[in-house]
């Protein structure tokens, strides 16, 4: 059997400068079950899966304008595309190219010449461990995906029910300017806080998880909601200036909001409002968040 004969057909980017390699890689990958996207150029590479998705990529390193860390590094920056298993392909042997891939998440690593088939078993491997990691995000060990959505979309048919919505707003940019370490210790740091929070003022039976675009869902009861919300934001309101290094802490005012990280803290609970889907639901919650 194929390895891509899933009911939903997996999605394989190849970035390749090489024409003939990567007419063979299209090809094999289509026989076995794949759809298969390729790009010459790093940059094309990266403007298509930004656009859409794909479940895996398989970079090559040396490409004819910006390199494949350089791919790698951008994918990492963003929401949609950081978790994509990446596999380096290239020609390169020494240990520091194979630590730099790896350092910049990179599941795997193969050098040319290489065997079609062992090629094959990592990005079966590689995708198969994916699968695995999309219920849990991997920075602060949370659910997200689908079991978020089926924790909503059981909670809006029930007569009693709270939502609370926190998020830091520019962390992109933090991530920019202070790397991938210092923004995943920020996320690490208000995963702790709203989970203290919804500890103090929640109940056992509160659910803590993320939306797709990485703020935090608190799913409580009507009584609970205010109080969950209210604690989150005495929480993380003071803890923003500690998440800069010591000596630009002072100057923080000096920036325009747009470039700092701002709290965002808002809740909605069956007691004030009646949704029918989960779209109708967040849109009340974005609108008025603050």
């Amino acid at each position: 059997m194929a390895d891509g004969s899933q009911e939903k057909q997996q999605k394989i980017f190849i970035v390749e400068d090489d024409l003939d390699l990567a007419e063979m890689l299209g090809a094999y990958f289509r026989a076995q079950g794949y759809q298969v996207t390729n790009a010459v150029r790093g940059e094309d590479a990266v403007t298509a899966i930004s656009a859409e998705a794909p479940d895996v990529v398989v970079l090559d390193i040396r490409l004819p304008d910006i390199d494949g860390y350089e791919v790698c590094r951008r994918m990492r920056h963003s929401r949609r595309t950081q978790n994509i298993p990446v596999i380096f392909l290239t020609e390169k042997r020494e240990r520091e190219d194979k630590l730099a891939g790896l350092e910049l998440g990179a599941v795997d690593y193969i050098t040319k010449p290489f065997d079609i088939q062992e090629l094959r078993l990592r990005v079966r491997n590689s995708l198969r461990r994916a699968r695995l990691n999309t219920l849990v995000n991997p920075v602060t060990g949370l659910p997200e995906g689908q079991l978020v959505v089926e924790r909503l979309e059981q909670m809006v048919h029930q007569p009693d029910w709270g939502v609370v919505l926190a998020g830091i707003r520019g962390l992109d940019k933090f991530r920019d300017r202070y790397g991938f370490v210092a923004a995943d210790d920020v996320s690490r740091a208000v995963t702790l806080m709203i989970t203290n929070a919804v500890q103090e003022s929640g109940g056992v039976s509160d659910f803590v998880g993320h939306t797709d675009n990485g703020d935090f869902v608190v799913v409580t009861s009507s009584d609970r909601c205010k109080k969950v919300a209210e604690r989150c934001l005495v929480r993380l309101q003071p803890s923003i200036q500690y998440f800069y290094p010591a000596l630009e802490r002072q100057r923080l005012h000096e920036l325009p909001e747009a470039e700092r990280l701002i709290v965002r803290v808002n809740s909605v609970s069956s007691r004030e409002h009646r949704f029918n889907d989960m779209e109708s639901l967040f849109a009340s919650l974005q609108e008025h968040v603050g």
